[in-house]
């Protein structure tokens, strides 16, 4: 099953400095029908203008993942990290027991990104933080972990739960194929391009809810670069 939510569609709110849309409830936002996507719980498309930004604030039991789509971001949080993430790269925010940060554009033209939050898998753990680049030529052509909770994904930054934050730059006309399996729940956004899956056609910042796939295939109507989270 593939359910289209256009861009045009989502929720959301422009508060001047941050122009937010969200695929699912958050804030001010609220639908019954979109609560979650098994464990997913927020898909937040953000553009934050220059000089701006998050200011200290807190969670705790969640994982949140930041894709920079554009420009970069800049963390700082009460754990004493620091760290500026830019286009293409991906930070990790463990919650766990309770931490504060911000998230400021300290560049002088916007950031986008999408900022992902999925429930953990066991609560009460110590905070953490960590970033690293993903270069996207190492993923042309197929899906690569950029954030996992699965113990054979190295490479990828570690999240505490049982799923993964995936990533493709798939030129026209390219196929990518990843294994989802019946009792997972698929998420999949184009940050650029577009792209088909079973002759629905996602756009650019479109979200796919998939389910009920065992063998998840994606082909490439434009270039395309594609943000995929795979859910229990």
């Amino acid at each position: 099953m593939i359910e289209l939510r256009p861009f045009s569609g989502l929720g959301g709110a422009n508060h001047g400095w941050l122009n937010a849309k969200h695929h699912f409830s958050f804030g001010g936002y609220y639908d019954p029908a979109r609560m979650n996507w098994g464990s997913l719980r927020v898909w937040n498309d953000d553009t934050i203008a220059p000089h701006s930004g998050f200011p200290p604030h807190s969670h705790r039991d969640m994982e949140i993942i930041t894709y920079v789509r554009k420009g970069a971001i800049t963390h700082e949080d009460s754990l004493g990290n620091k760290g500026r993430t830019e286009a293409g790269d991906v930070q990790v925010m463990s919650a766990g027991t309770g931490i504060a940060h911000s998230e400021y554009n300290r560049e002088d033209e916007p950031t986008q990104l999408f900022q992902i939050w999925i429930e953990p898998a066991t609560r009460g753990k110590a905070p953490g933080w960590g970033a690293r680049p993903f270069p996207k030529a190492d993923r042309t052509g197929k899906f690569v972990a950029l954030a996992s909770g699965f113990a054979g994904d190295s490479d990828a930054l570690p999240i505490r739960t049982n799923a993964r934050v995936l990533g493709a730059t798939l030129k026209a006309g390219e196929t990518a194929e990843y294994p989802l399996g019946l009792e997972r729940w698929g998420y999949l956004v184009p940050a650029t391009g577009a792209v088909e899956i079973d002759g629905v056609r996602i756009g650019t910042r479109d979200g796919a809810a998939i389910s009920d796939v065992e063998t998840l295939r994606v082909t490439a109507l434009e270039d395309a670069e594609v943000i995929l989270v795979d859910a229990a």
